[in-house]
């Protein structure tokens, strides 16, 4: 059972025999001059005829989307997961960088299936739905990462560039960003909320990799940004 992993367009197969590790400097290199990113950040191993992957790091976490973003975990340092899916997205961010991984094993040990979502009370479970201007504000984090096209990295803005790229005042920027944050961690989505010293720049690298993975914001979103202001 091989397994295929997809980077800026590239595919390598791991070793069955030996572990796989991906980073900063490891077999697969994701950008050496990123100080953020771990040496060795994740890892690859086989056993038993079953591909894991583990967070080897000590710091960073990965955002792990399947079944087409209808199912989405937390990989915390010390974790790992079995890769038994058609496909596994990872998406993590080291510094100012968002970084996507796929990973595709030939055969699925578990076969996704479509789900619909169901409405209780009233209320849509299973879908997120985003206000015009909390809709903005997640296109305008994820314009880099969206305009990549394909899996590989992009640059999260700062908050004034962002703000600066709609055309907003900061402070309603910084308001809006509060609204969506608090409106996904009620959905259950972590890494929104933690210390004040993390708030600024994790909730921001967090709500790109959920918009993204999950498909609340594509490519086409794009198309909803002012006019006449340059990207970042």
């Amino acid at each position: 059972m091989s397994l295929a992993i997809d980077y800026c367009g590239d595919i390598l197969y791991p070793p069955e025999d030996q572990p796989f590790t991906i980073g900063r400097d490891a077999d697969l290199v994701l950008d050496d001059e990123n100080p953020f990113l771990h040496r060795v950040f994740l890892r690859v191993t086989n056993e038993d005829g079953m591909w894991w992957l583990e967070n080897v790091g000590s710091k960073l976490s990965a955002s792990i989307v399947a079944n087409e973003g209808k199912l989405q975990g937390w990989l915390a340092p010390g974790d790992r997961l079995p890769l038994v899916f058609g496909e596994v997205v990872a998406f993590f961010t080291a510094g100012d960088m968002t970084y996507e991984l796929g990973f595709i094993p030939d055969t699925a040990l578990v076969e996704s299936v479509r789900l619909v979502d169901v409405t209780v009370n009233g209320d849509t479970i299973g879908s997120v739905n985003l206000t015009t201007d909390q809709r903005l504000l997640s296109v305008a984090l994820a314009e880099d990462v969206l305009r990549k096209m394909h899996r590989g990295a992009g640059a999260i803005p700062t908050s004034a560039q962002a703000a600066a790229r709609l055309g907003w005042a900061i402070t309603k920027f910084n308001r809006k960003l509060d609204n969506v944050c608090q409106k996904l961690a009620d959905l259950g989505v972590r890494g929104l909320h933690g210390g004040p010293a993390r708030l600024a720049v994790s909730r921001k690298a967090r709500l790109v990799e959920y918009a993204v993975g999950a498909g609340i914001v594509t490519i086409e979103d794009i198309a909803l940004l002012p006019e006449g202001k340059t990207k970042p």
